[in-house]
């Protein structure tokens, strides 16, 4: 079995697969203070839960956006199940090529997800990344890496709608009762997420345009359940493709 590990600014994804079957995937909050044995406490846990010993992992993959968290959560997977975890960077082959200014400079998460889309999906492709921040990546024909766009997440906007004014709530994100809203919660409702769906309906007309064909798209990320069935586009939904890029790159880097 291989755990492969996927760390955000807000949470960290694991999922265990034996062959190319996920067995799980489960979320905890990205913590910044925890230590590596509560990290390992979390893992225990989480592979008790699904009855999996730690002596059947035999070996792993990590890719993080938070680099003070990344040694921590390394060396707690080690501890727990002794297996070998590899992280995403520097010397790890992936088999994408980054057609951009800075190569160095590009989010391990990205490259992972489009390991995953190249792999599963027709090129050109679109993957849209909902997270914290929303991210569209783009990918063209020849399956190089060119390029992505950066949004604000639909937390970060409610956040700043909830902290900036003086008369809006904080709200959850289920879908509002229609478009336009008659109450102030659904009237924020509607805006983040019809605003966003809309926004992405927008960059994919644009990103097609610009690279005269049709993309396929792709949609990852905690949040995309939520928007995604909003948008106008066909979107292919895929919860787990950072997890199955990280299997990938697993395999193409496992033997050194």
């Amino acid at each position: 079995m291989i755990l492969t590990i996927d760390i955000g600014n807000t949470n960290i994804v694991i999922g265990c697969f034996e062959k190319d079957r996920l067995l799980f995937l489960e979320r905890f909050s990205t913590d910044q203070e925890a230590t590596s044995l509560e990290y390992a406490t979390i893992f225990k846990e989480t592979l008790d839960l699904h009855e999996i010993p730690p002596g059947q992992i035999q070996g792993g993959i990590l890719s993080s956006v938070v680099p003070s968290v990344t040694g921590t959560v390394k060396e707690a997977a080690e501890k727990y199940t002794g297996a070998r975890i590899l992280v995403v960077g520097p010397g790890i082959k992936t088999g994408i090529r980054l057609n951009v200014d800075d190569p160095a400079a590009q989010g391990s998460d990205l490259v992972v997800g489009a390991a995953a889309g190249v792999h599963c999906y027709p090129v050109p492709q679109i993957i849209i990344d909902m997270g914290t921040a929303t991210t569209v990546s783009v990918i063209d024909r020849t399956g190089a890496y060119i390029g992505k766009m950066i949004l604000p997440g639909l937390a970060i906007s409610l956040d700043a709608l909830a902290g900036r004014t003086a008369q809006l709530p904080r709200i959850s994100l289920d879908p509002p009762k229609k478009l336009i809203g008659s109450n102030t919660v659904d009237s924020m409702k509607s805006g983040i997420l019809y605003g966003n769906a809309g926004a992405l309906d927008g960059l994919i007309d644009r990103i097609n345009e610009e690279l005269g064909e049709h993309c396929t798209v792709v949609a990852t990320g905690g949040l995309a359940r939520t928007v995604i069935p909003l948008c106008r586009h066909k979107i292919i939904l895929e919860e787990d493709l950072l997890l199955k890029g990280l299997l990938i790159l697993y395999h193409k880097n496992a033997r050194e």
